[in-house]
């Protein structure tokens, strides 16, 4: 019964009232549930630990907390947020070493950590691909819009954190870093990673100019002026304009890449790109990642490619693949990439947000077309995960695509209830 239901709920979504039934049905179903630590963060996924998905990844909790935020949920947002803050206060020393030259960025695991334990906020003692600007920049981004709307409120320790996030980001020339970026990969100079720090910068200054914190903007005891602010922000915004919209122009062909579904969050979340840009990202993700179960991160993606299990053992499946990539991308045939569940409700957040503004029909169509991607990709009562769970992705297992074993992963169930909260405004404007 729970089935037909579904479906006919699903089908239905024409009126603010079909809608919230649906939210209602998933929300007893446990779709939307985000079980958290007691300080706060979330895991990345549901599952057991074999996954390696029970560590806390910064990028994963930002999303989350940003997607609760965004649909009124302002409470677990920000204990996430906070307590993601008296983490990297707690490692602040990671930032001071690099600044000062102590060690070089070249040397990964000195970098910020971007993944840790989340019991005890303590660093996990294993080798990973930590240079991650863009985990970064998320998080500068988040805090300091809570900040500007005044849902937190910083201290001293918290604000000096900022500064130094700041000459950070400016002492690795962010603009030019080669870093492993939203999926953990092989470095490389890349455009989301670029412009999730942009973004960053920006919604910083934001604050600053809000709450006339110039003065107390400080690191040590120098003061970080709004022109350095500005610099890098420039810097940014002319190294995108030369790479956008594709994700890297490096010219070794194992780095270039024309089509990266991280680029869709420089249009949403963050902001960033909109307009004709925007239209070219999101068409060119349509037109050569989309798949029929969900959405490919990019061309020759080997994590979880087809067989993905009976090549690789539960230890070594979410391995650091960062600088032995092409190991794993030998094992990659042609069009079977995993389809990822994670991008159709955030073109469908887009499209919603253009149909708002534009009142274009066909805008309202797209939004609904990945909507309903997006809720088709639930698993169903024939999945061993059971039904109405958010897999991280489909991928082809004895010729069938099925759900890999990050499910349910927490940052598709985010993006999918921001979706439905967008798909509202629509049919309430109509």
């Amino acid at each position: 019964m729970d089935g037909s239901t579904f479906h006919s709920l699903k089908q239905s979504l024409e009126t603010v009232k079909e809608t919230e039934q649906l939210i209602s049905f998933l929300d007893s179903k446990e779709t939307f549930s985000f079980p958290a630590l007691k300080n706060g963060l979330f895991p990345a996924a549901i599952a057991h630990e074999s996954t390696g998905y029970q560590s806390i990844w910064v990028r994963d909790n930002i999303h989350i907390a940003h997607a609760l935020f965004a649909v009124g949920k302002e409470k677990p947002a920000c204990k996430a947020m906070a307590t993601l803050t008296d983490y990297f206060i707690k490692h602040r020393d990671r930032f001071d070493d690099i600044i000062s030259g102590k060690y070089q960025a070249a040397e990964i695991m000195k970098r910020p950590h971007i993944r840790f334990d989340g019991n005890t906020l303590a660093e996990i003692d294993e080798k990973w691909a930590h240079a991650q600007n863009d985990a970064l920049g998320y998080y500068v981004w988040l805090y300091s819009l809570l900040l500007k709307q005044g849902k937190l409120t910083p201290d001293k320790e918290s604000v000096e954190l900022l500064a130094a996030f700041v000459r950070y980001f400016e002492k690795i020339r962010f603009w030019e870093d080669a870093d492993s970026g939203h999926w953990e990969e092989a470095r490389k100079i890349e455009a989301s990673s670029i412009g999730t720090v942009v973004s960053a910068l920006m919604m910083l200054k934001r604050y600053l100019d809000q709450s006339e914190n110039w003065s107390h903007f400080t690191f040590g005891k120098k003061r970080v002026p709004p022109e350095l602010m500005n610099e890098l922000i420039e810097q940014g915004q002319s190294t995108l304009s030369q790479i956008l919209p594709a994700e890297c122009v490096q010219t070794d062909p194992l780095l270039a890449r024309k089509y990266d579904g991280a680029l869709l969050f420089l249009i949403y979340p963050l902001g960033l790109v909109q307009d004709e840009m925007a239209e070219s990202i999101m068409e060119d993700v349509r037109t050569h990642l989309m798949g029929e179960y969900g959405i490919r991160r990019y061309q020759g993606d080997s994590y979880w490619c087809a067989d993905y299990k009976e090549m690789f053992s539960e230890d070594d499946r979410t391995s650091d693949f960062s600088e032995n990539q092409a190991k794993r991308d030998r094992l990659l045939k042609p069009n079977q990439e995993a389809q990822w569940c994670i991008f159709d409700s955030i073109l469908s957040v887009i499209y919603g947000q253009r149909f708002l503004k534009s009142e274009h029909s066909e805008d309202a169509q797209k939004q609904r077309f990945h909507l309903d991607r997006s809720l088709n990709q639930l698993t169903t009562h024939e999945s061993t995960f059971g039904p109405y769970r958010c897999p991280e992705s489909y991928y082809l297992e004895k010729g069938k695509y099925v759900p890999n074993d990050i499910t349910p992963l927490l940052w598709t169930q985010a993006n999918l209830m921001m979706a439905l909260h967008q798909w509202k405004q629509t049919v309430a404007q109509r």
